[in-house]
């Protein structure tokens, strides 16, 4: 045992070899140093337990597929097949391509962040959409925070700290994250105050409430849940005529919001910033990365007078966006001011107006870029896609895609997940299916080669 031990050549050996030297070069002396240690104690653990003779050259090839493999980026491209627009754990909303050029010269320079040009004096990060967001939503002020919880935190914080919060109970939401209302109210300083039932909350439940310590009345859009039958809800307009006669704000969290409502006219109407704006709300807040299709974002517009505290307020530094948020951000907002261009620039949208036709005919031509054997395998089925990001949760949307027969679902899906690029599908009717719907054009022929490749190693 100890003669096999011995014949394990020294880290120092291993690293004058030119294969370690050329690593050396690319991932660093001390890297690869750290990773022919680890290769090496393996190899002497197989040659105590006599299961191997150490080999050079193995060490070699396993230190440098050890290198690549760790040099792969954690975060990554993939390929989302799972028919989930607005995925969460996908990122949400890929960003428009316009998004995406603001990014570079930001990203890659220096900016005027925090610096107004026109003064030569400190500017400030949150004027740069500001004035955009006030327009598009037709609200006096606005403010951007990193996300939507952070402005839901920062408005508790500040109009009610300390003081009642008045929320409906049909509205205390859990999102995913474990992102619950109540909890959200509790740790931004706020005192919860539950109105009306599950079911029916009517304006005399909130006015009974109102009293010397209300500080809020906060309007929760439920997202990802819908509650039928027997049911009452308290229009905004209502609410905001009842805060200003009592002399309370109301905020409006609207979650996901769709900033043009005759964007996505097959869905149901629901309520957008520019609704809530106009129905009075003092602070409305709502999600970029969602229907609006752009970076993550949290959006805040209302009145001067509370949009100014917000401002004021010492929370906003840890909640304060990032200038690549703020260029994406941007970028996208623009295209707002044309009400056609969303509807083919912004990915998101285009995604939940395609056609179910046209989204077969992707998966049609799709499917001729694949290989003979995985032809045979596949077939094109009628699918139904969603929204997803906690919008429109009874919405489903027709689509089309592949089915993989035959091949075991789990082992088919695990293999296209670790491809390059990884491509993420779903088992449905215990068969492997890629949803064209969320397969963006141009990305076809790599999932052909995913879904091929993985078929020929079943």
């Amino acid at each position: 045992m100890s003669d096999l031990r011995r014949g394990i050549p020294s880290v120092d050996a291993l690293l004058a070899n030119d294969r370690a030297v050329r690593w050396s070069e690319s991932f660093g002396r001390d890297e690869v140093k750290r990773v022919l240690r680890e290769v090496i104690a393996d190899q002497r653990v197989r040659a105590t337990t006599g299961r191997s003779v150490p080999d050079p050259a193995a060490i070699l090839e396993t230190t440098g597929a050890r290198l690549r493999e760790q040099a792969v980026p954690c975060l990554r491209r993939v390929l989302n097949g799972t028919g989930v627009v607005l995925h969460t754990n996908l990122g949400r909303a890929p960003l428009a391509s316009v998004a995406l050029e603001a990014l570079e010269p930001v990203a890659g320079g220096y900016s005027n962040l925090e610096f107004d040009l026109a003064t030569g004096r400190r500017g400030s990060r949150y004027a740069h959409c500001s004035d955009l967001v006030g327009r598009l939503t037709g609200s006096e002020a606005a403010l951007v925070v990193n996300n939507n919880a952070a402005a839901v935190s920062l408005v508790v914080n500040e109009l009610a700290l300390g003081r009642e919060v008045i929320v409906s109970r049909g509205e205390l939401v859990e999102i995913g994250g474990s992102f619950r209302i109540p909890e959200i109210i509790a740790r931004s300083g706020g005192q919860l105050v539950e109105v009306g039932t599950t079911n029916r909350t009517r304006i005399e439940d909130y006015g009974r409430s109102i009293g010397a310590k209300t500080g809020l009345i906060l309007k929760v859009h439920p997202s990802n849940y819908r509650i039928r039958g027997f049911v009452e809800d308290v229009p905004l307009a209502q609410l905001t005529e009842l805060g200003r006669r009592e002399g309370v704000p109301v905020a409006n969290d609207l979650g996901s919001g769709l900033l043009l409502s005759d964007l996505l006219p097959f869905l149901p109407v629901e309520p957008g910033p520019r609704e809530a704006a106009a129905a009075g709300a003092d602070v409305v807040t709502w999600s970029g990365d969602k229907l609006l299709g752009g970076p993550q974002a949290g959006i805040i517009h209302g009145s001067a007078e509370f949009v100014g505290r917000l401002r004021a307020n010492p929370l906003l530094r840890a909640f304060r966006v990032d200038k690549l948020t703020l260029a994406a951000l941007e970028a996208t907002l623009r295209l707002y001011a044309n009400p056609t261009a969303p509807a083919e620039r912004i990915p998101a949208v285009a995604m939940l107006r395609e056609s179910p036709e046209s989204v077969r005919a992707r998966a049609e031509a799709g499917l001729a870029l694949c290989s003979a054997a995985a032809q045979e395998a596949l077939d094109i089925r009628p699918m139904r896609a969603v929204v997803g990001g906690g919008a429109y949760p009874e919405v489903t949307l027709e689509s089309a895609g592949w089915r993989a027969a035959g091949a075991r679902p789990d082992a088919l899906e695990r293999r296209c997940r670790a491809a390059t690029p990884p491509l993420i599908g779903r088992i449905e009717d215990d068969a492997f299916c890629v949803d064209f719907r969320t397969i963006r054009p141009g990305e076809e022929r790599d999932v052909a080669r995913v879904v091929s490749d993985a078929l020929e190693a079943s």
